[in-house]
């Protein structure tokens, strides 16, 4: 295959915008993802776990970068994603709101009640609230390895010596 034709060939299988009902439902299925914050006008990225409260996530952290990246309503960004083997469907949602540190005894005691666990060992005090301005998400077949298109595809290869 050419690159030009690479280029303008439609994909098999279309990406498929998911509902946002559907983002929730995927977002629930799985509890990693990556949470992405500035830190001194800078991205970066975490992996968290995190659990789906009402219509916002909760993850648990210490002190660091994360935890002041991510509160006093900071701008976050959260991208989960699964593939189901059997059908070789993958999908990918990504939250974009604020961050705050959960507060208030109240608010604490219901988010602790979320059974959300670090998996790092070391002190994880803080609950953060990601209050979502935007949740959008896509569903699409993955591409079988032998179909994909890289710069090297349409390269002259040399026997083996």
């Amino acid at each position: 295959m050419n690159a030009e034709r690479a280029s303008t060939d439609e994909p098999s299988s279309p990406v498929q915008n998911l509902e946002h009902h559907e983002c929730w439902a995927m977002l629930r299925t799985v509890s990693v993802g990556r949470l992405a914050v500035l830190v001194d006008g800078r991205p970066d990225s975490f992996p968290i776990n995190y659990a789906v409260d009402g219509g916002t996530l909760v993850f648990r952290t210490g002190e660091g970068t994360k935890l002041s990246g991510a509160s006093g309503d900071a701008a976050v960004a959260l991208e989960a994603d699964g593939v189901d083997s059997a059908t070789g469907l993958a999908w990918s949602v990504v939250v974009k709101g604020t961050g705050r540190v959960v507060t208030g005894t109240d608010e604490v005691l219901d988010t602790s009640q979320l059974y959300l666990f670090p998996w790092q060992a070391g002190r994880k005090d803080a609950f953060v609230r990601i209050t979502p301005d935007s949740v959008t998400g896509r569903r699409f077949k993955v591409t079988e390895p032998l179909t994909w298109w890289t710069q090297l595809s349409g390269s002259v290869k040399t026997a083996p010596e």
